[in-house]
């Protein structure tokens, strides 16, 4: 093969941009809606669609951080404001985030933990879709994206859990390639 399939190239440079590190601008709304899409083309057994987005972009963030720096100050009154402030901007840092947010239930057929999973495949395909679409991005499963205060403020129903936030934006700079873990390490074979 003489040449290298531009996806082929993609997935094998593709790397996560810290949230601090990526700048507007953002993706605009077609963009948007493009990554959305191509975040729910994931194997999804039974087509359940066991999961769903929460967008923030603007003002959003902010407010949303708020619930964040509240539930983080309950649970650490002596915290200063600097501190406050870090929770409070958690999902300021980059122009747009992406909650996904699982909806795994029982069903007859389809275990939940696959659903689960599915769930999953949604963050990586939309930090695949951002970074093809020339933006960084992370996808983060911090304290807050299980904590029940945060999640039930942002309308995250008792049964539905978060699978995390995917942070997009333009990214200041590549960060360096990490060293990966030796691949012969990862396999079976048999």
């Amino acid at each position: 093969m003489s040449s290298v399939n531009p996806m082929i190239r993609l997935l094998q440079t593709r790397r996560s941009v810290a949230p601090p590190a990526l700048g507007a601008p953002g993706p605009g709304a077609a963009e948007l809606e493009a990554m959305l899409g191509i975040g729910a083309r994931v194997p999804d057994h039974g087509k359940l669609a066991p999961w769903r987005f929460l967008v923030f972009e603007g003002d959003a963030r902010l407010r949303a951080g708020e619930y964040i720096s509240a539930a983080f100050l309950a649970d650490n009154p002596g915290a200063g404001d600097e501190r406050a402030a870090i929770e409070r901007n958690r999902l300021a840092l980059a122009p747009v985030v992406i909650g996904v947010v699982s909806r795994a239930a029982p069903h007859v057929k389809i275990p939940e933990w696959e659903q689960v999973l599915s769930a999953g495949a949604v963050c990586q395909n939309l930090v695949i879709a951002a970074n093809a679409m020339g933006y960084g991005a992370s996808w983060l499963t911090q304290w807050y994206s299980y904590d029940r205060r945060v999640t039930d403020a942002l309308g995250v129903l008792a049964h539905e859990k978060m699978a995390g936030f995917v942070h997009i934006g333009t990214p200041a700079a590549l960060p360096a390639d990490r060293t990966r873990p030796v691949l012969a390490d990862l396999i079976t074979r048999f």
